[in-house]
């Protein structure tokens, strides 16, 4: 990735290490203005690291962080316009929810507080909750004041190190919303650390998926997910039926691959530049994006079949899971990689009886839907284990103000 100018945020050349053991690799990141970006990865990425040589609670071992034309690398926390919230909230039990948002503004000496907070208050909408005490609220609303309590002292950047992690999943997806709208309405740069994919999706305009200390793929949540670059990407952001095949020639716009049992086509653009006609490729494809048939109607004697030109594969349901809105099918195919099986999700809409374990069926897409990927990084990353886990700690007491 290449650094550019104007954003809030912007790392260059950085990276940390403990001993040997190299948690961030230099990596040149911008954070945009105004945005709500997101450092997404699994537990040992490098994601947190990431956040505290920001927050200036990591000391980094290359490299330098600027925030809007200020160099901060060498500033202590209390003096970088930054404030953070951890997943722990680290509320003071003592004081209530009005003293809890004013500290960092009686800490500054600032008099005349009552104004700022109320509107703080109104803003997390816990406006009638002022004189009640942290154990006196639910999960979210804590959350919400320590958000609060994070803003009012106007910060440059706010940092969220796992904010939602605490909560159940009910709350959390609430708190997501909260979350964004907040954002939106105050306007400043928000850094967002996350294990969770779809909280990442949800909340974020751009997203930083991190494997093993290096930004694997960063963009939009819906390029991510439509158009992964890495086998990592299309296998942590969602699920990805990742076909093995190699590729046989050209035809305009497509390209024509073979797999196990038959020919497929997938855009060009839609693949590495380095995928070319006698090389291998990984043809992939959301398990959402695909259609099952039951191999009766496939050749269309019953009046259903499978519309020309529709990349297609077939296979023997394995098992089902009623999942709500739709039902998973895990389908074995000699397409399906070793040791593993084909995924489909179907919405349940007009469910065929005849989908059950044992099911010969045709699982068929469009081929605008495929994406490619280089075959060869298919072993390498395919997984979504981190490096090992010397990321630092989550912080249990409040951060320092912003100056």
């Amino acid at each position: 990735m290449t650094t550019e100018h104007g954003g809030d945020v912007r790392l260059t050349g950085i990276s940390k290490s403990y001993g040997s053991a190299v948690a961030v690799h230099p990596l040149d990141l911008t954070v945009p203005q105004g945005s709500f970006f997101a450092l997404l990865g699994a537990s040992g990425c490098g994601k947190t690291t990431t956040l505290r040589m920001i927050a200036g609670l990591e000391e980094p071992t290359t490299g330098t962080v600027l925030l809007g034309d200020q160099d901060v690398t060498a500033l202590p926390p209390y003096k970088r316009p930054v404030n953070t919230v951890f997943q722990s909230y680290a509320l003071f039990p003592h004081l209530d929810i009005f003293e809890n948002v004013a500290f960092g503004l009686r800490r500054r000496g600032v008099r005349s507080v009552r104004g700022q907070v109320e509107e703080m208050l109104d803003l997390v909408q816990l406006g009638d909750f002022a004189r009640r005490k942290p154990h006196q609220l639910s999960g979210g609303q804590q959350q919400r004041v320590a958000v609060a309590r994070a803003l009012i002292n106007h910060p440059k950047v706010l940092l969220l190190d796992e904010p939602l992690g605490a909560l159940d999943l009910k709350l959390r997806r609430q708190m997501q919303l909260e979350l964004k709208r907040i954002q939106t309405e105050v306007g400043i740069t928000f850094v967002h650390v996350t294990h969770d994919q779809e909280e990442a999706m949800t909340m974020a305009d751009t997203v930083a998926v991190m494997n093993r200390g290096r930004v694997e793929q960063l963009g939009a949540p819906a390029d991510l997910y439509d158009l992964p670059r890495t086998p990592f990407v299309a296998n942590f952001l969602g699920t990805s039926n990742l076909i093995g095949a190699s590729v046989e020639s050209r035809d305009g716009e497509d390209l024509v691959v073979r797999a196990a049992e038959g020919t497929l086509r997938l855009p060009a653009a839609r693949c590495p530049d380095r995928v070319v006609p006698g090389g291998k490729v990984l043809v992939g494809i959301r398990p959402e994006k695909i259609s099952l048939t039951h191999a009766e109607d496939a050749d269309g004697t019953a009046g259903v079949g499978v519309a020309a030109g529709r990349n297609r594969v077939t296979g023997t349901i394995a098992a089902t899971s009623f999942i709500g809105v739709s039902t998973q099918y895990l389908v074995d195919s000699p397409d399906a990689p070793a040791g593993s099986r084909l995924e489909v999700y179907v919405q349940n809409v007009e469910r065929d009886a005849r989908l059950v374990p044992g099911a010969r069926v045709v699982l068929h897409w469009n081929p605008a839907h495929t994406f490619g990927l280089d075959a060869d990084e298919g072993a390498a990353s395919a997984g979504v284990e981190g490096v090992e886990d010397v990321e630092g700690t989550e912080g249990g007491a409040p951060a320092g103000e912003a100056a």
